[in-house]
């Protein structure tokens, strides 16, 4: 598939999940984009955003198999992984997959749940497989998670360790929608019988397409030089208690790439690594109190480093 084609197919399905999710094209684009470069992205806002109905309008424009669970306070990991169950008529022990096992999961208010819940998901993020009862099960390909999370400072939430944060190629915020798309929202239908008849609007096997397609983007050594001195600048930095590790630098390439598709280039250009950079670092690193939020940091390292 040439890449006019590719880029129309991504501009339809952008569209497609605008039908539903009013007034947020930039942040689609960015959830896309991760899932093009295989990755998993991580939902932050205040309730009733639309962060579910982002994740469940994906999953259904991209044809996805879905799964939604809802993290609380008290639930356990078998919850989500599956658990073996005695069988009388096969006097042995059957297991039960659980939610974990579909295409896209949706792990809603991540930040909800304890600890060891939250540990449940670290091995089939970073190897796309789980140990349960000490046998590895492969999950679905593809597989996605789209987590939500609630700010740290709202009641019953616990804090994601840097070890999950770091398992996600993406962090994005949807904030508050502007005034035409809030006044279609509130005079429109609403919005889960939208979900129910909205369909696919890319066939089986053309994810997989596309995001081989991705990970064909050219990337120039010019380009490789600018992402290490980005690196470099960070861990040299006081504004930040320390610096972007190599795999954030991988993740910086990947989602360039992916921006680019989308932009219907074969190759990744500084402006792409700009363009995601506060998105896929900005959960990976800490500004120092006195320096102000990461965002802030991050946008006068941009500025600071120059482009080869």
């Amino acid at each position: 598939m040439q890449n006019n084609e590719l880029t129309k197919q991504l501009d339809a399905i952008v569209v497609h999940a605008s039908q539903v999710v009013l007034g947020k094209q930039h942040e689609i684009r960015l959830a896309l984009a991760c899932l093009l470069a295989r990755g998993h992205l991580l939902i932050e806002d205040l309730p009733g955003m639309g962060k579910t109905t982002l994740a469940h309008v994906l999953a259904q424009t991209l044809g996805l198999q879905y799964q939604r669970i809802q993290f609380t306070s008290d639930l356990l990991p078998a919850d989500i992984l599956g658990v073996s169950i005695f069988d009388k008529s096969e006097q042995g022990f059957h297991f039960h997959p659980g939610p974990i096992f579909a295409q896209l999961i949706l792990a809603d208010e991540v930040n909800r749940a304890t600890p060891k819940a939250q540990s449940a998901l670290l091995e089939a993020m970073e190897e796309g497989q789980v140990t349960i009862e000490g046998k590895t099960r492969a999950l679905p390909e593809p597989f996605f998670v789209i987590a939500t999370q609630n700010p740290t400072y709202q009641i019953g939430t616990f804090p994601l360790p840097e070890s999950q944060l770091d398992r996600f190629l993406m962090r994005i915020s949807l904030g508050y929608p502007d005034a035409n798309a809030e006044r279609a929202l509130l005079s429109g239908d609403d919005r889960r019988e939208i979900l129910k008849q909205h369909r696919s609007c890319i066939q089986p096997g053309q994810l997989a397409e596309l995001q081989q397609a991705t990970s064909k983007v050219h990337v120039a050594d010019a380009l490789l030089d600018y992402v290490q001195a980005l690196l470099d600048a960070s861990r040299r930095s006081p504004q930040f208690t320390h610096g972007l590790s190599p795999r954030a630098g991988l993740a910086l390439l990947r989602s360039a790439r992916a921006w680019a598709l989308m932009a219907g280039r074969n190759h990744a250009m500084p402006e792409d690594v700009q363009a995601v950079m506060p998105h896929v670092v900005g959960h990976r690193v800490q500004a120092v109190a006195e320096s102000g939020q990461s965002h802030n940091t991050l946008m006068a390292l941009l500025q600071d480093v120059a482009i080869p």
